[in-house]
């Protein structure tokens, strides 16, 4: 089942294309991949999806609904969670502060009712500190709750940011380049949480310009080039894609 429909998305800034014309599917509880080289258009789709840009022309369906137009907050509420190519965390707060934030979206709780401490608004504040605690359990960083987020590890504030995007409960989670800067290790811990993130029956649509680890757990791959669609298909239909090909490392026409 379809979760995620683009339709003829187009998006210009001044004279510049940034999004031509494209379309693709993202499948109910698949990982695709979103790739193509520096300036192709891939982080402004994401800011399309999410609500931070309008799109010009096309359609964003996302469980039925035309997403294009509404604000963040709405499209958050509504089941997106995303994370961002550099890293926004709430430096100041905990770790555990930081992912609380991300429960605001799911609660109900007026003025009234959270001034004076009524009894729907402690049972709210109960619920989003267990679901707080269970994402930050399930990224493998509760032993590190109390810690200010600015004293995690560079590989830990990418989970730190996963766990904040978890806690909104959304069906689909947009991920920008959360290997951006990681180690081996900690990127072998990614492709790990990913899969487990998958395995909970969540859909994962993410950029990332580490092709091993696109290839390796990417089901679907989307590829664009100047903003265009240049070719969409499996891992191993991509790879053998002479656009993508020439997209990525460019064709010698001359003679040896």
């Amino acid at each position: 089942m379809t979760l995620l429909g683009i339709r003829n998305l187009t998006k210009k800034f001044g004279g510049l294309m940034a999004v031509n014309d494209v379309s693709f599917d993202v499948e109910q509880g698949k990982i695709v991949g979103l790739i193509g080289p520096n300036g192709a258009g891939k982080t402004t789709v994401f800011n399309l999806i999410t609500g931070n840009y309008i799109p010009d022309h096309g359609e964003i369906i996302f469980n039925g609904r035309d997403l294009a137009g509404l604000k963040t907050h709405k499209i958050v509420s509504l089941g997106i969670a995303r994370t961002f190519q550099t890293i926004r965390l709430f430096k100041n707060l905990s770790v555990l502060e930081n992912v609380l934030a991300g429960c605001h979206c799911r609660m109900r709780s007026g003025i009234f009712s959270s001034m004076f401490r009524l009894p729907s608004q402690r049972r709210e504040e109960k619920l989003a500190l267990g679901r707080a605690l269970k994402e930050l359990e399930f990224v493998g960083l509760k032993e590190h709750m109390n810690l200010k987020s600015m004293n995690l590890s560079y590989g830990n504030q990418r989970l730190l940011e996963i766990a904040r995007a978890l806690a909104s409960s959304p069906s689909l989670i947009v991920l920008d380049e959360p290997a951006g800067g990681m180690n081996d290790y900690e990127t072998q811990r990614l492709v790990g949480l990913i899969e487990k993130m998958q395995a909970r029956g969540l859909t994962v649509l993410l950029i990332e310009h580490d092709m091993n680890l696109v290839m390796r757990i990417c089901e679907h791959i989307v590829v664009l080039e100047h903003g265009a669609l240049i070719a969409q298909g499996s891992a191993r239909e991509i790879t053998a894609d002479s656009r993508v090909i020439e997209a990525y490392l460019g064709i010698d026409d001359e003679e040896d």
